[in-house]
């Protein structure tokens, strides 16, 4: 598990990785983005639309979602919904490019359209669809995309796409599955916050209850936290 330095805060930490973002997209005639949910990503959404808008070819970008609430697109609590008014209203990025999860759809349907969607788009590796690269978070809970604690049994799932239950509100959510995450080309945590600290503590240490983290499920993934949540 890679460990990098961290940011003194959240907006350093989304300045950065946008930075980073950008180079990785330069020069590929196609990159395949999965994003998330969360408050370091809506920051990251501002700063690619104010100071990349024209910088790249959104043309060759195309974006996925790692997990999605089941709600319409224009709900509050969509992830599509936040990314479309912070950064696709302001980029010039084809429809065609943006792939979004219908979480006004029925979840079971959904899951499997959308599993085939990324089965037909994206290149394969051993059977398994291959991103270029993730974004994802982590609650203070140890979830990640929307794998929450003791759902190992989704994590580990065949399919490419899981139906999962929040487990306080009961509130549906698709979500990709580990077999997908980790075979991303890159896989980065976007982490912010004191309330992680702990947990990311005992994910880096191998101690407590860190194996019931689904974060900590995720192999070989880039780590960038600010200093509130940096554990050491």
């Amino acid at each position: 598990m890679k460990k990098k330095p961290y940011y003194k805060d959240i907006e350093e930490l989304a300045k950065v990785f946008a930075k980073y973002l950008i180079q990785e997209i330069k020069g590929q005639s196609q990159f395949n983005i999965a994003l998330s949910g969360g408050s370091t990503p809506k920051l990251l959404f501002q700063i690619l639309a104010k100071d990349y808008k024209k910088k790249i070819k959104w043309k060759n970008v195309h974006l996925y979602w790692g997990d999605e609430r089941c709600v319409t697109p224009t709900s509050k609590d969509s992830n599509y919904g936040m990314t479309k008014k912070l950064l696709l209203d302001h980029i010039d990025i084809p429809s065609e490019n943006i792939h979004r999860i219908l979480g006004e759809k029925d979840p079971r349907t959904e899951a499997m359209r959308y599993s085939k969607k990324l089965v037909d788009n994206l290149p394969i590796d051993d059977g398994t669809p291959r991103f270029d690269l993730v974004i994802l978070g982590m609650g203070s809970d140890g979830h990640t995309a929307s794998i929450f604690p003791h759902q190992r049994r989704l994590w580990n799932s065949k399919k490419m796409c899981e139906v999962a239950t929040h487990p306080d509100s009961g509130q549906k959510r698709i979500s990709l599955t580990g077999q997908v995450i980790n075979a991303a080309s890159q896989v980065h945590f976007l982490v912010a916050g004191e309330a992680k600290r702990s947990v990311l503590k005992e994910i880096f240490t191998s101690t407590g209850k860190y194996e019931k983290y689904p974060a900590s499920y995720v192999q070989n993934a880039a780590w960038w936290m600010d200093a509130a949540a940096y554990p050491f």
